[in-house]
C-alpha cells in the first residue's frame, strides 16, 4: 500500500486534514504527525492490532512501551488516581510541551488497567506508563475527536535517526503508514525529555528538549505572595520567607532554588520593574534581608498556573484572584490564618511598615511550619 502524504501548509481546509487523520486511527492504521520535538507516529490505543503493526513498523523490542498521549493535563488522574503533587505540578508545568512523564499507573482504577488486555504489555509492562501532550494543534485537535488515547512513538526505526521533517519520515518507515501530516521542519528538531516519577523522586530516563536544570526548576514548590502594587508588603514577605524557609530546610537562602523551594511576589496593580518603597527596603536591611534589587511584576497567568500556595494580603485580594482564575481557589489563602488583612503601610511612616513586617512575619514563620515537605522534590 502506497502511504498516503498530506502537505498540510499547503491543504485548503486545515478540518478536512484533522478528519483524515481521524478516520485513518479509527480504521487502525498508523499516522505520522509532526510535535514540536520530532515526528512521531501514532495508533488508537484501544486497537490491539494497530499495537502490533506499530511495533513491526518500528522494529522496537517488546521490552521497550510506547508512551499514551493524552487530550489534557486534567486527564492526568485518570491515569494516575494516586499523582502525587509532584507528578501533579510537573504536569501542570510541563504539558503540553516536549516532556514525557513516566509514572505508576498500577491502580485499578487507572484508566490504563482497562485498556484492552493485548494492549498492555506495549505501553505498561512494568506497572509504568509514559505520558505526553505533545504542543502540536494537528495532533491536539485530532485527539479531541477519538474515544481514548493514542500509542505514540518517534518516526523511524528503532536505534536510527529521528525524523525532523515529513518526507524522513516517508523514508524511515514507508508502506508501513496510512498517512503522513507533512508539516515541514520540527521546532525544537530534539526528542522529548522522559522524565520517571515516583513519590517526590525525579528521574531523567533520556536527556531531550528540556534541560536537567529547567526540570528542576520545574519540579520546585512555589510560593507566591500577592498585594496590590508589589512594592512593599509582598516584596517583604517574599524575602521574609525565604530566611524563614531556608532556617527550617537547614541552608542558605542563595540554596532554595536547589532544594526545589522557590518563592516569588505580584501585584494585582502593579507596574512591571519598579522599586521597593524606600521604608520597605529599610525594615527589611535592619533585619539583614535585601529588598534593593527588587522588581515588581503584575500577577500574570503563569504564575497562578505555576503556584503551589498563593498567599494573599487581604481578603480582597484573594477575592479578586478567585474571580479571575476560579481553578486557583484551593491553594489561594489569605496570609494571616485567622483571617485579618494585612493592612497597607503605602504613605505611612517607617513605624507603620516596622509593625506591617512584624504581622507578616509572624504569620510567614507559622507557614513556613505547615509546608509539608513531602511536596518538595527529593534533592540528591
Amino acid at each position: 500500500m502506497t502511504v498516503r502524504v498530506i502537505d498540510v501548509k499547503a491543504a485548503e481546509d486545515r478540518r478536512d486534514v484533522i478528519h483524515r487523520a481521524v478516520q485513518a486511527l479509527a480504521e487502525g492504521q498508523i499516522v505520522a504527525f509532526p510535535t514540536e520535538t520530532v515526528y512521531g507516529v501514532a495508533v488508537s490505543a484501544l486497537n490491539g492490532s494497530a499495537i502490533d503493526r506499530l511495533m513491526e513498523a518500528k522494529g522496537r523490542p517488546k521490552n521497550q512501551p510506547f508512551a499514551l498521549a493524552i487530550r489534557s493535563k486534567d486527564e492526568l488522574e485518570d491515569y494516575v488516581p494516586q499523582a502525587t503533587p509532584l507528578m501533579k505540578r510537573l504536569a501542570t508545568r510541563c504539558w503540553p510541551g516536549p516532556v514525557t512523564l513516566v509514572l505508576p499507573c498500577d491502580d485499578p482504577r487507572s484508566v490504563v488497567q482497562s485498556l484492552p488486555p493485548s494492549v498492555l504489555p506495549s505501553v505498561s509492562p512494568s506497572g509504568f506508563v509514559g505520558l505526553r501532550i505533545p504542543s502540536h494543534d494537528l495532533i491536539q485537535e485530532a485527539m479531541r475527536l477519538l474515544p481514548g488515547p493514542l500509542a505514540l512513538t518517534s518516526a523511524n526505526r528503532s536505534g536510527q535517526p529521528d525524523a525532523v521533517r515529513g518526507a524522513e519520515v516517508t523514508e524511515a518507515l514507508g508502506d508501513a503508514l496510512g498517512l503522513v501530516l507533512d508539516c515541514g521542519k520540527c521546532r525544537y528538531a530534539q526528542p522529548s525529555t522522559v522524565v520517571r516519577v515516583v513519590g517526590n523522586k525525579v528521574e531523567i530516563l533520556r536527556s531531550g528538549v528540556v534541560s536537567e536544570k529547567v526540570l528542576k526548576r520545574l519540579s520546585s514548590y512555589c510560593v507566591v505572595f500577592v498585594c496590590t502594587g508589589n512594592t512593599c508588603r509582598s516584596p517583604m514577605a517574599e524575602v521574609l520567607m525565604q530566611k524563614h524557609a531556608a532556617e527550617r530546610f537547614g541552608c542558605k537562602i542563595e540554596e532554595l532554588d536547589g532544594r526545589g523551594f522557590i518563592v516569588a511576589s505580584a501585584g494585582l496593580a502593579a507596574f512591571p520593574g519598579g522599586r521597593a518603597a524606600p521604608e520597605a527596603i529599610k525594615v527589611m536591611g535592619d533585619r539583614g534581608l535585601d529588598l534593593s534589587e527588587h522588581a515588581s511584576q503584575p500577577l500574570s497567568d503563569r504564575l497562578v498556573e505555576h503556584a503551589d500556595l498563593i498567599l494573599t494580603m487581604t481578603s480582597s485580594h484573594r477575592d479578586a484572584i478567585v474571580a479571575q482564575w476560579p481553578g486557583a481557589a484551593e491553594y489561594t489563602h489569605n496570609l494571616c490564618l485567622d483571617g485579618f488583612d494585612v493592612a497597607d503601610p503605602i504613605g505611612h511612616p517607617e513605624v507603620v511598615y516596622q509593625q506591617c513586617a512584624d504581622q507578616i512575619e509572624a504569620e510567614v514563620v507559622a507557614r513556613v511550619r505547615a509546608i509539608d515537605l513531602d511536596q518538595l522534590p527529593a534533592t540528591s
